[in-house]
């Protein structure tokens, strides 16, 4: 078992449908292919003509100035937040943001950076608690430097911020002398559910950090992509400082560009699937409400079930199917590249059971 009480497993196995999360995705055959045959160079030098690729590509998907790409999405956030804000510096967040609840403390140990946090409805910060809590310099007070949300937000079941209230906290940040920053692990997910583009996306933030190796099927990597090149210059520097200086990195680049080209469209499809699941689990038991599931994260809230997290995962993972624990009372069951229509059928029926059966 995990720190978090869940089912862990050796290695995958073959007929186990595995909904733990979607960063369990393998390489698919083109993917290798690409892989096997990308350009390499050495990156610390510049050099690796696969990774400019990527970070080119991606700069321009947001139209944003440039990208750098990083090993792993938490390395991606601890660059942008340092960017953003000095150290006994103050960045405001939701209190379940995956920047102070699953990065170690890394913005304090590492950066010394003060955060503060809202408890906002399934995650998306409230633009007029952001204004009331935001602390401009003058007052005696430690400022508030900057400004993170997540899109989609994982421990918010997915939930998706709407265009709308980004365009309201980007006026709220502006007016206070703060920047945000967007940690866009799953932006992808949210992009493919509201059609809002990635370039509308990229226009409201100052730094963005986004992940290749979730819904978009990659083995590794983000990027970290930021407003202008003088953010850019100093996210190579801090990269280098943590360690994330990679040489031939064009072979898992290669992966990464292979994953924006032929995995971004099919998202919608492990939505519908998410959306299926959770209406064929509502239908026996009161633990998700179908209407919230706009990504590809279903939420089960077990408060009303005789069974906790711990033991609903254990006697799923004894059947095959392989739910996360995220709460003492609640799970999360995340659809992915390498789950099906039969896998995602096959884990309603076990789950759905079990519930009903409790």
């Amino acid at each position: 078992m995990s720190a978090y009480g869940e089912v862990t497993v050796e290695r995958p196995v073959d007929g186990v449908v595995d909904l733990r999360s979607d960063t369990l995705t393998r390489p698919t055959a083109g993917m290798r292919r690409a892989m096997a045959e990308a350009e390499v160079g050495d990156d610390v030098y510049g050099e690796d003509p696969t990774v400019r690729a990527l970070e080119d590509e991606v700069a321009g998907l947001f139209g944003l100035a440039g990208a750098l790409y990083v090993p792993s999405g938490t390395m991606g956030n601890q660059i942008c937040v340092r960017l953003l804000v000095p150290p006994a510096g103050e960045l405001l967040l939701d209190a379940d943001a995956h920047l102070v609840t699953y990065e170690g403390g890394g913005a304090a140990q590492h950066a010394g950076i003060q955060t503060r946090t809202i408890v906002s409805p399934r995650g998306l910060l409230d633009v007029e608690a952001v204004r009331a809590q935001i602390r401009p310099a003058g007052f005696g007070t430690v400022v508030t430097n900057a400004v993170a949300v997540e899109q989609t937000h994982n421990r918010g079941g997915g939930a998706v911020y709407p265009l709308e209230r980004l365009q309201s906290l980007r006026e709220v940040t502006e007016a206070n002398g703060a920047r945000l920053h967007c940690d866009g692990a799953r932006i992808w997910n949210a992009h493919a559910a509201t059609g809002v583009g990635l370039d509308v996306y990229g226009g409201l933030f100052d730094t963005m950090s986004v992940c290749l190796s979730k819904g978009l099927g990659a083995p590794v990597g983000s990027l970290v992509v930021a407003a202008d090149e003088a953010l850019l210059a100093e996210a190579r520097v801090v990269r280098r400082r943590l360690g994330g200086g990679m040489r031939q990195a064009g072979v898992i680049a290669a992966a990464g560009l292979y994953a924006l080209r032929h995995h971004r469209d099919r998202l919608a499809e492990d939505h519908a699937r998410a959306h299926q699941l959770a209406v064929r689990i509502a239908a026996v038991a009161p633990v998700v409400d179908p209407a919230v599931v706009e990504t590809n994260i279903v939420p089960l809230d077990l408060s009303s079930s005789s069974l906790d997290a711990v033991t609903l995962a254990r006697k799923a993972a004894a059947e095959g199917v392989r739910i996360s624990v995220v709460g003492a009372r609640r799970v999360r069951l995340v659809t992915h590249l390498d789950v099906d229509d039969a896998g995602c059928d096959r884990a309603a029926d076990v789950v759905s059971r079990l519930l009903e059966t409790a």
